[in-house]
C-alpha cells in the first residue's frame, strides 16, 4: 500500500462541509496561493490528492476573499 494515492469518490464535487467557511488550512493555501510545496499538509506525506486549490476556489466564488 506504500506509495499508493487516493482519489476522492466524489465524481469532481467538493463537499458543502468544506465550503461553508475559511478554515485555518483554507487561509494557509490561500496566503502560499495554492503551491503545495510549501504547504504544511503536503510535508505530512498524505496518500490523497488533495482538494484545496477546488476549495479556495469555491470559497472566493461564495464569499470573497478571506479579511487579512
Amino acid at each position: 500500500m506504500q506509495g499508493e494515492v487516493f482519489y476522492p469518490q466524489t465524481n469532481g464535487e467538493l463537499s458543502e462541509s468544506i465550503t461553508q467557511n475559511w478554515t485555518e488550512q483554507a487561509l494557509e493555501c490561500y496566503r502560499l496561493d495554492g503551491n503545495c510545496s510549501r504547504c504544511s499538509i503536503s510535508k505530512g506525506h498524505y496518500s490523497f490528492v488533495c482538494q484545496m486549490p477546488k476549495v479556495i476556489e469555491a470559497l472566493k466564488a461564495l464569499y470573497g476573499d478571506p479579511q487579512q
